[in-house]
């Protein structure tokens, strides 16, 4: 089965994957891809860019919001085929290489297996190469510390630490749009609930501070909220984050 590609605004794409979102922004021929998905999703990363009238080769960049392995499926490929930079936090660069690994473990999944959703989703983690690492040769920091990335779409990376220590959002103030990765999403297989809200406990590397982040990402003017996991969330930005962290106590 292929991606499904919703445009959302001109030249912005949300993608659903086999379970992970990613977002292609395009201007003319050139294109950033935020996130990759699984590594087993990657023909339909490249099924996704062709759907949008792209190709690898025309990546410019492929931006990531953090170095989980269903964010990070196919970076390394398009950087080691097509020569494509890898831009991350400056914090999750190491991450992202593997230096270390801030992701949740098989026995914690384990503890976690009598919870709803958590079986089917281990299983299709298993099938989509969600254990594998494909660590990113030489990923590299946002080359921008404050304002506007100079790629398509003109992304502007948010430092939202807590589901890693460097996940960033992209916020596109021009379209109203946040790209919010895990730091605030609308659905998981794990969760009964439905809307925005933080992913369940386990998957956090620091919790306070994945809660600290949902204020940060409340400080963003937008109405349109493209997160890495459930559908397209239209409404504000802002409300979405209170309701979230209220709803996470």
């Amino acid at each position: 089965m292929g991606a499904d590609v919703r445009q959302v605004a001109d030249g912005t794409y949300l993608v659903h994957g086999s379970h992970t979102n990613w977002v292609i922004l395009t201007d003319g021929d050139a294109v950033t891809l935020i996130d990759t998905g699984y590594p087993g999703d990657r023909q339909r990363v490249l099924d996704s860019l062709a759907s949008v009238g792209a190709s690898p080769e025309a990546v410019t960049a492929v931006l990531i919001t953090h170095a989980h392995n269903d964010h990070l499926g196919s970076a390394e490929h398009l950087r080691a085929t097509y020569g494509t930079p890898v831009y991350l936090h400056e914090a999750e660069v190491p991450h992202a290489r593997r230096e270390f690994l801030q992701q949740v473990s098989v026995p914690e999944v384990l503890r976690n297996a009598w919870r709803p959703g958590v079986v089917p989703w281990m299983l299709h983690v298993l099938r989509s190469g969600g254990t594998e690492q494909h660590p990113v040769a030489v990923p590299e920091a946002f080359p921008v510390t404050d304002g506007p990335l100079d790629l398509p779409g003109r992304p502007v990376p948010v430092h939202t630490p807590g589901h890693t220590s460097g996940h960033a959002v992209f916020h596109l103030p021009d379209a109203g749009i946040v790209v919010s990765g895990d730091a605030l999403v609308s659905g998981h297989r794990t969760s009964r609930v439905r809307g925005p809200q933080l992913l369940p406990d386990m998957f956090h590397h620091e919790r306070a501070r994945a809660l600290a982040s949902l204020d940060v990402i409340a400080g963003l003017t937008a109405d349109t909220l493209l997160p890495g996991h459930g559908p397209v969330h239209h409404g504000s930005v802002r409300e979405a984050a209170h309701r979230a962290k209220e709803a996470a106590g």
